[in-house]
């Protein structure tokens, strides 16, 4: 979650790294093209995209859609964060599709703004854009995150890229974590494997915070925590890891040591590219062991 320790971090991290702000690297990372800031995958997969419409009880989804150009593959359902689907979660379903994947990756905000929300660069401590953010984050709940889950999931099953014998994965950053889990609810029989990274509000005293759905998922999780997070709600992981111990589900959850909030993106401010690739190294290992068998 976004507050002033974590603007606090990020600024003395861009202190650190000769002062290049979110704007100019957003700017330089964007124009050279994302997929260069990345190793190359081994016997990656040719993949064919495009921007495609989903049908919600509340209206059509602007959504991107990418997958191999041939076959059927496991699907995955990709939540962004708070600043929605834009060119670097675009070039983050791509680099998962290469790897033998139909990536789904959704504008959560549909119902009031097509994507993208914001210009390249747009950073969540100008306090315009983090107030555009908050009043659209407001527009979603714990209905919406389900309703639009399971709209989507049917939208992956209908399609022919997507191989129905498999399981599906979904995948979620900051906002888009507690997302994941309550899409591995909305739908246990399909999801089966489910990933949050830097993600916020997991555990809450709602009646309706995530960690309160775990009884119902079947799917194998894994948490990605950033350390700053960790700082701030120490007690997130434990119990995290409780409530899943307790209910006897596969659960990886780790702090990321020296990662902060925001750290996987290649956009973010505070973008630590090592902890980035390993999240997505150990995302991969998820998603192998728990999509690429038969349901």
């Amino acid at each position: 979650m976004c507050d002033e320790k974590t603007f606090a971090d990020q600024d003395e991290h861009e202190r650190r790294s000769y002062g290049v702000t979110r704007r100019e690297f957003g700017g330089i990372s964007l124009g050279a093209g994302l997929s260069l800031l990345w190793p190359e995958v081994a016997n990656a997969a040719e993949v064919v995209d495009g921007d495609i419409e989903v049908v919600t009880p509340d209206g059509k989804a602007d959504c991107y859609f990418v997958r191999p150009s041939s076959g059927a593959h496991p699907g995955v359902l990709l939540w962004p964060d708070a600043f929605g689907l834009r060119p670097a979660m675009r070039q983050m379903g791509k680099r998962l599709a290469t790897s033998g994947y139909s990536v789904l990756v959704v504008n959560p905000y549909y119902r009031s703004t097509k994507a993208p929300l914001f210009p390249t660069g747009a950073d969540f401590a100008d306090p315009e854009t983090r107030k555009k953010i908050m009043s659209m984050m407001a527009t979603l709940n714990a209905e919406t995150h389900s309703t639009d889950a399971k709209a989507f999931i049917e939208y992956l099953d209908s399609q022919p890229a997507v191989d129905r014998d498999r399981k599906l994965g979904t995948m979620g950053y900051c906002m888009g974590g507690p997302i994941t889990m309550r899409t591995a609810a909305a739908r246990p029989d399909r999801i089966g494997a489910a990933a949050s990274f830097h993600g916020g509000r997991l555990v809450t005293d709602a009646a309706d915070s995530p960690h309160l759905l775990v009884p119902k998922i079947k799917a194998k999780t894994l948490f990605a925590i950033a350390e700053n997070d960790d700082e701030r709600e120490p007690e997130v992981k434990n119990v995290l890891r409780e409530t899943y111990a307790k209910n006897g589900l596969a659960a990886e959850i780790e702090v990321y040591e020296g990662a902060l909030h925001g750290w996987c993106p290649p956009d973010s401010r505070v973008y630590n590219e090592p902890q980035a690739e390993r999240a997505w190294s150990q995302l991969l290992v998820l998603l192998e062991s728990a999509l690429k068998q038969s349901a």
